[in-house]
Order: structure tokens, then sequence, then C-alpha cells
């Protein structure tokens, strides 16, 4: 174990490789509100306490630790990021902003004191894989988490409820969030190849796209693959996958947009059934007001013209605040 800031790059590398080994299979696999997560808390909250911080969970099961400082009155400085991750996920998703967040405060507390409070917070159920509705433990903490997202259900059929249950968490809807934090920092690994085909070690956030997720589903009529004539079928995969290459061609031709269908649920699902029914995933992102409203109405006319249903929930797009960015530039 390394100790002090000449060990800090080390140990932060040696922090996420331990995270990366919680949970099983290829990658890393921790589910938003499942034990793998939960573990990944308890872990960081440890490093947490090792460092003289003062930790607690938030009633979203949200891991925070506090460095206090002289002022409490003052907006306190933020930083942090999630500990879930996607299915198959890479060591430095969410877990790189926690970690080196983490990594700063300790060398804050080892400097002070300062004015400030800085907190490290590590939020709950942030990529949405599992429930379908991402950003779950920022959103909670500022009461923006409307009822019926508890009933969302995982793969297993489990509601998000049962498994804030499980841990003993019964969510309160309006939020707890006395006063927001004067500012909040995140590091996070680029997740495209821009900054490395630009030959640059780091760059900064101008702002947050839009994000637009739900589903498109496609009914058909199921009939036996040997017997069926082609001319009389309607068959729900092939009006999904119109949907798909509409999908992909609208997000291609809007300046900064991207779109991507991830997964389709087909019904009965056998090699000798023609598809009576197919549900498509939808996930649309763009950096602007304008181009995010050009994107989600183009994927509901895609969603029209191939004969499908559409449901999607929006995250209207966020540009980050010019002061701290500002700082962070010079």
């Amino acid at each position: 174990m390394v100790t002090g800031e000449a060990g800090s790059g080390t140990r932060v590398l040696e922090r996420l490789e331990r995270l990366y080994t919680i949970g099983s299979g290829d990658g890393a696999n921790r589910p938003g509100l499942s034990r793998e997560e939960q573990e990944a808390c308890e872990l960081t909250a440890g490093w947490m306490r090792d460092a003289g911080l003062d930790v607690r969970w938030d009633p979203g099961g949200n891991l925070l630790g506090a460095l206090p400082g002289s002022r409490p009155e003052l907006p306190e400085v933020w930083t942090g990021s999630h500990l879930d991750s996607v299915p198959r996920g890479g060591r430095f998703d969410g877990a790189l902003g926690v970690v080196a967040g983490l990594e700063a405060t300790a060398a804050l507390a080892r400097r002070g004191p300062f004015e400030r409070t800085v907190c490290v917070v590590a939020f709950r159920d942030e990529e949405g894989s599992r429930f379908g509705m991402g950003c779950f433990g920022s959103r909670a903490l500022c009461g923006e988490v409307e009822e019926e997202e508890l009933e969302l259900r995982d793969r297993e059929g489990r509601t998000r409820q049962a498994a804030l249950r499980a841990m003993g968490l019964e969510l309160p809807l309006g939020g707890w969030l006395d006063r927001a934090p004067g500012v909040f920092l995140e590091a996070h690994v680029e997740q495209g190849p821009r900054l490395a085909e630009a030959g640059a070690p780091l760059g900064l956030v101008a702002g947050i796209a839009g994000l637009a997720r739900g589903s498109a589903t496609f009914i058909g009529a199921p009939g036996h693959a040997g017997t069926t004539p082609m001319a009389g079928r309607d068959d729900a995969l092939c009006a999904a996958a119109a949907f798909v290459l509409a999908v992909r061609q609208a997000a291609s031709s809007i300046p900064g947009a991207v779109a991507t269908v991830g997964a389709i649920a087909v019904e009965a699902g056998a090699a000798n059934v023609i598809p009576g029914r197919a549900v498509a995933t939808v996930d649309a992102r763009a950096p602007s007001s304008e181009t995010f409203d050009r994107l989600t109405d183009s994927v509901a006319a895609a969603a029209a013209h191939a004969g499908g249903g559409l449901e999607l929930r929006r995250k209207e797009p966020v540009s980050m605040a010019p002061g701290p960015t500002g700082v962070l530039r010079r």
C-alpha cells in the first residue's frame, strides 16, 4: 500500500483495479442497486474513513465523504461520480471520478484546514442499465424521481422499489438536498476517440448532451416459418429492423447527434416462428436544444413510419457553468 502524495497516482490505479475485480464475468459488472455496487461503495467508504473524511449514507443510498470546512455556511465543493457500471464495463467509467476525487480531497485534508467543506460523493444507479432510466441517485437527491420510476423492472422482473427495500432504503420522493453545492467537479474518462485523435491528455466539457431513452414497440402477426408465404407476412422484427436503420440515418444527419438501438426483445424468440412482437430500446443524444429536438422528432417519425409505438423519456441539454470551466482552462 502506498501512502502520501508521492504515491498518489499509483494508489488511484490500485484502487481502480480493486473496484474492477468486484462482480463476475468479463469487464466491470456492478449493476445499479446490486450487491456488487454496494460492495464497491462499502470499500470506498473505508478509503474515505482512512482519509479522515466524515462518511454518511443518504436516504437514496448515495455515499458521501465530507472534509468539513471552517465556514460551514459557505456553499460546499462537491466531487465524485458513480460506482455502478454498464454490463461488461471498463475500469474507469464512473469509478475514476470517485477515486480521483477522493485522492484530491485526501491531499487537501493533509494541507488544510480550508474554509469550504469538500464532499466526495458516489451516486447510486447512475447508469440506468438495470432499470432503464439512469442518474437515479443524483435525481433522487434533488427530488426529481417520479413514483412510477420505482416500479420499473429489471430483466429478472424485480422492481427498483424492491431493490431499494432489499438494501433497507425507503426513498422519500421529495428529495433531501437542503442546499445545492457551489460547484461540482467530476473527472471522467473519455468514452470516445477525440482526445486520442487530437493527441491531448485531457479536455474540458462544455456541456452535457440531451438524452432521450426509451423503447419502440412493433406488433405483427406470428406465424409458422415454414408454411406462411412471404407475401402475406407481417413480421414485427422486420419493422424493428427498418426502425433501427432509420434511427442511425437520423442521427448521422444531425451535427453532434448520436443514437443507438442497443437491444431488441423478440416474441416468440424461436427460429421457426415469425416474430409477432418486437421491442427495441432507444438511446438518442444531441448537444443543443435545437439538435436534440430535431433528433427526437426524427426518432418519433422513424417509429411511426415503421408502424411502431414509441415511448421516450427526455433529459434536456445542459451547459457547464462558465466560471469553474474558465478557472480550469487557465
